[in-house]
């Protein structure tokens, strides 16, 4: 907890020694009729902050700025908790209700993306096979079924963090039917994984949906429903066409994730029954190719009497790597929840969101993580749910420091006025220097990460703001000011 009561009387003889030397002197305070200028608080003169910087150190100025921010407008009714913390030390250089738990809106997915790595490693792929069973006589035909293997692939057919294309995958495996010289299919097209099989379940608890300026969890399926066919059933006024939303699917009876709004209450999803609708897609393009399939797509979750296959085509999805990548830089919502998943089953042998809950906190409890406080419900950080404490946030992100995928993990961030989700923040001071999440729900703004000071070194910090007042880009604009002078710590 910072300790500000030292810091008046040093701050009293500043300003009267600076006053004897000007006519005015400039104080933080906050100023409305300023808040709608081009910057959001009244700060002091240039001047007046050359002669505060000689002399207070820059832990003094950090402090200094949070206790100013405590009776600012915006922060004043909020709870909001901050942490920086130098990891060679070991030792909190300034917080304020380090120890209090908070909503860490998607700042969560720093535990879901490090639970991923440490127990996958960072080079894991999943792998999505087509396999076939029966012969191939003399005229090309197929007697026997094709299958397609799925691993529960989170980027398949997305684009994302360069994955293939639907068409792309059916390609290379309308190609491996040619290799193998078969030319008609007299038989099924059978899905078979049991992952995912949890996919269509209820959202987790206290969810927030509908919102604008966020993004939302993805759930349900489409099955072999193209996704541009998905219409909204729910509320139809205020959406922004350029956000993501929840909506509730007509064929699965679940909210299901909306990626753009395209108007007329219509949406474009990009979360189809990934398997489902690349099998029903692939038998489709077969017949346009001139390769018949007499039978039909049906899946086979379980097999008691498994056939004899051979494998005509492996596709492999972007690494782990890749993909947590992806999904901290565009703090991607689907895949992190894919990869709650994912941990899930190859822990415990079973791909839902309950199982890939029990494998992160476990993990965080092996690894030492500051449990008190915790409260972890999803993988992306959208429960309102969630708690963590700043403290713990810093502790944790210090661990990973040691790990030999630290690299990759940090490089996975969005950096300051550079990338990702903090492309727009940090532009002036701290461009290139802050390496952070984001994370973002309505009245909830948080970031935590590294700081790379201008000496050098490399600090830990947690900020994270509740139930604030303004707008978010309000929030922002405080949050780069208590930030601003760490980097000179």
């Amino acid at each position: 907890m910072v300790n500000f009561r030292k810091y008046i009387s040093s701050a009293a003889v500043l300003a009267s020694g600076f006053f004897l030397a000007q006519s005015t002197v400039s104080t933080v305070l906050y100023s409305q009729a300023y808040d709608n200028q081009k910057n959001s608080l009244n700060l002091p003169s240039p001047v007046s902050s050359v002669v505060e910087k000689t002399v207070l150190s820059a832990k003094e100025l950090v402090d200094i700025n949070v206790n100013t921010m405590m009776a600012d407008p915006v922060l004043k009714n909020a709870t909001w908790g901050f942490v920086v913390y130098d990891p060679k030390t070991k030792k909190v250089i300034s917080s304020y209700n380090e120890n209090t738990p908070l909503v860490p809106a998607s700042t969560t997915k720093l535990l879901t993306t490090e639970t991923a790595l440490s127990l996958l490693g960072e080079n894991y792929r999943w792998m999505t096979q087509l396999e076939y069973s029966g012969a191939v006589d003399e005229n090309g035909v197929l007697n026997g079924n094709l299958y397609i293997v799925g691993s529960g692939d989170p980027s398949l057919g997305t684009n994302k963090a360069g994955a293939w294309s639907y068409r792309d995958i059916i390609s290379d495996f309308i190609g491996g039917l040619s290799r193998e010289g078969i030319r008609k299919v007299n038989g099924d097209i059978i899905i078979q994984t049991a992952l995912f099989k949890g996919n269509i379940s209820m959202l987790p608890e206290n969810v927030v949906w509908l919102e604008n300026n966020n993004y939302y969890l993805p759930v349900g399926t489409t099955r072999g429903i193209n996704p541009a066919n998905e219409k909204l059933i729910v509320k139809k006024a205020n959406f922004s066409p350029e956000k993501k939303f929840f909506y509730v699917s007509p064929y699965a009876n679940q909210m299901v994730y909306a990626e753009k709004y395209d108007g007329e209450g219509v949406l474009t999803t990009k979360l189809p029954d990934a398997p489902a609708y690349l099998a029903n897609s692939f038998r489709t393009t077969l017949t346009k190719s001139g390769i018949p399939v007499t039978g039909k797509v049906t899946p086979k979750m379980t097999d008691a009497a498994p056939e004899s296959r051979k494998m005509i085509s492996a596709y492999k999805s972007p690494t782990l790597g890749d993909i947590i990548y992806y999904t901290n830089q565009h703090s991607d919502n689907s895949l992190a929840e894919a990869l709650l998943r994912t941990v899930g089953f190859q822990k415990m042998g079973d791909q839902t969101s309950d199982s890939g809950r029990i494998v992160v906190t476990g993990h965080l409890r092996d690894a030492g993580f500051d449990m008190n406080g915790l409260n972890y419900m999803d993988g992306s950080g959208l429960s309102r749910s969630n708690n963590v404490t700043p403290i713990s946030q810093v502790k944790f992100l210090t661990s990973l420091m040691d790990e030999k995928y630290y690299k990759s993990y940090l490089t996975s961030l969005p950096v300051g006025g550079q990338s990702g989700t903090l492309k727009r923040m940090f532009i002036g001071g701290g461009n290139g220097q802050v390496f952070a999440k984001t994370g973002t729900l309505n009245k909830v703004k948080t970031l935590a990460g590294y700081l790379k000071t201008n000496s050098g070194k490399t600090l830990v910090f947690s900020l994270m703001v509740n139930n604030y007042a303004g707008s978010v880009d309000m929030v922002k604009k405080r949050m780069e000011k208590i930030l601003e002078p760490a980097l000179d710590l």
